[in-house]
């Protein structure tokens, strides 16, 4: 059979890797280059990151640290949005936030203006919040439309209200799963980028992992000379699409006199990828200063 005059015989080309056709996915910059380099951008649009830590390793500041960058244009690594920050650790550090330098910023306004700011109390208080936010997330107050969404943390609200019986872990769980699903579903329908700050617990047992279970790249996590794990166990680590672990040691960097006492030691900070469908394991050292959260250059 002979094909039609006016049929044309194409045949269908298909690249050898199909994802080389994909768009880039769009990132939000922490607002270092460093640390910017050590994620490949910086945080993903479209999933959850996790940033797990210990008390004042620096979670919080970071967090506050993106509310800025997220203001910054596209070409400088921000998304030109607002944030919403939803906080279940009182109170809400605004101190802090108007402290940090105006430069993560480029808009003309006051940055605080484009910072919506929500207090949780348990898991259902923040499940009612997460739906009330869809309305505030498709139709922002202010001119820019919401493109972060900060909660900080997800573990506080977890500390009571719950036994150690199958009955609340069972509960427990199904509140993680609907928690990150309502994330999930804003993070890819809005195009936002969503951070949960995670709190860790100690390990005591000599087995890898959170009961035996290695999660990600690394076998054991230390901070403060302690081996520790991101708090909630593995059911809500199966959640997160990302997981950033934040850690630091005390190094001494001074001796007395002849007695040889200690008189003088430095806090070192690290930045772990734990997991991430995108990165490798990999680490990169950070300071807090009040220049914001900015990453150390490896010596050599």
């Amino acid at each position: 059979m002979h094909p039609d005059k006016n049929t044309t015989n194409k045949t269908q080309i298909r690249p050898e890797n199909p994802l080389l056709l994909l768009p880039t996915q769009e990132k939000l910059t922490l607002g270092c280059p460093l640390l910017d380099r050590l994620l490949r951008g910086g945080l993903p649009c479209g999933s959850i990151t996790e940033l797990s830590g210990e008390s004042g390793v620096g979670k919080t500041q970071l967090c506050l640290q993106l509310l800025l960058s997220a203001l910054l244009p596209p070409s400088h690594g921000g998304l030109s949005a607002s944030s919403l920050f939803i906080h279940s650790e009182f109170p809400f550090p605004l101190r802090r936030l108007s402290r940090l330098p105006s430069h993560f910023s480029s808009s003309s306004s006051d940055p605080l203006d484009h910072v919506f700011v929500a207090a949780a109390h348990s898991p259902a208080d923040l499940l009612a919040l997460l739906s009330r936010a869809d309305a505030l997330l498709a139709r922002s107050p202010s001119p820019l439309p919401i493109r972060l969404v900060v909660v900080d943390s997800v573990a506080a609200l977890f500390r009571s209200d719950f036994d150690n019986n199958a009955s609340d872990l069972k509960r427990r769980s199904s509140l993680f799963f609907k928690i990150a699903s309502k994330l999930k579903e804003q993070a890819r329908r809005f195009g936002s980028v969503v951070v949960v700050t995670n709190q860790v617990v100690d390990v005591m047992s000599n087995e890898e992992g959170t009961n035996g279970v290695r999660i990600g790249n690394y076998r054991e996590l230390l901070s403060s000379g302690r081996r520790v794990c991101p708090a909630l166990g593995l059911s809500w680590a199966n959640c997160v699409n990302t997981r950033l672990f934040l850690s630091r040691s005390d190094e001494v960097v001074g001796n007395g006199e002849s007695d040889g006492l200690c008189v003088s030691t430095r806090t070192r900070r690290r930045m772990q990828v734990v997991f991430a469908p995108h990165l490798p394991a990999s680490s990169c050292e950070f300071e807090i200063k009040k220049d914001g959260v900015l990453g150390v250059e490896a010596e050599r």
